[in-house]
């Protein structure tokens, strides 16, 4: 064949072939951005806040004030970039002030925001999360009454789809009020010195806050390593869900 014609040829099968199709992540079709949908039911005006792990989450503004009775629904950042949110969300309870300025709360103060956290948040109940897109078992969650005991929270997931006899999706928290079982020791009252709260005084060990709140509650932390405990309720999954319903209940 003569030289030029083989170039030729070659040449017409390049421009034949189809263009090559751009590439999608093998996980884009299964990507599932949450929600989480803040319900009260503490007989009290409760202001959320939140608070992330020093791990890039992008943390919340323009969280919702709950009057009795109200809800709200946020959007998980989870689906940009950095793909995961790991944090906690709390009722802010007693908050007076202007937003801004003078804005501050009894329990779970979080700084001079109503609408978001600008300091770390003091002792409260919380309910805490890890979604994260580049986890195939994720979402993660849980109640903590770690550090304190101020109102019940029970975390439910929405529209679960969990593996037949599998304890995956559970409901964690409980709505019983625990503020009767607090050791004395532990009791306190809040800056307006009329919301009460159970503080732990020691989250690392078992203490008798820990026993006296987890034998009522078990499907909540109360120290810090009882997920090490054989045999705990502490954490749950929930891998195919479309968000999570979170509960503060009354006192």
């Amino acid at each position: 064949m003569p030289k030029i014609l083989a170039v030729l040829l070659t040449l017409a099968l390049f421009v034949a072939l189809p263009a090559p199709v751009s590439a999608t992540p093998i996980n884009a079709a299964a990507v599932t951005v949450h929600t989480v949908t803040f319900v009260n039911q503490s007989g009290q005006t409760l202001w959320v806040g939140s608070s992330v792990n020093a791990d890039n989450s992008v943390n919340f503004t323009g969280l919702p004030r709950l009057n009795n009775g109200q809800s709200a629904t946020v959007t998980i950042p989870e689906g940009s970039w950095p793909n995961h949110w790991r944090g906690k969300f709390f009722g802010r309870q007693g908050c007076t002030g202007q937003s801004g300025s003078t804005f501050k709360c009894a329990v779970g103060d979080c700084g001079p925001f109503a609408d978001r956290c600008s300091l770390g948040e003091q002792p409260t109940s919380l309910a805490e999360f890890n979604f994260d897109q580049n986890d195939g078992l994720a979402p993660w969650y849980n109640v903590s009454y770690v550090n304190a005991f101020a109102l019940p929270i029970t975390i439910r997931a929405n529209n679960p789809q969990a593996p037949p006899g599998s304890r995956e999706c559970e409901t964690m928290g409980c709505p019983e009020n625990l503020l009767p079982y607090c050791p004395q020791a532990n009791k306190r009252v809040g800056t307006n010195g009329v919301t009460p709260y159970c503080l732990n005084l020691n989250r690392d060990a078992r203490t008798p806050y820990s026993d006296a709140l987890s034998s009522h509650c078990p499907k909540a932390y109360a120290w810090s390593k009882q997920d090490a405990e054989q045999g705990n309720q502490t954490v749950r999954q929930c891998r195919n869900c479309t968000g999570f319903t979170v509960t503060f209940h009354a006192v």
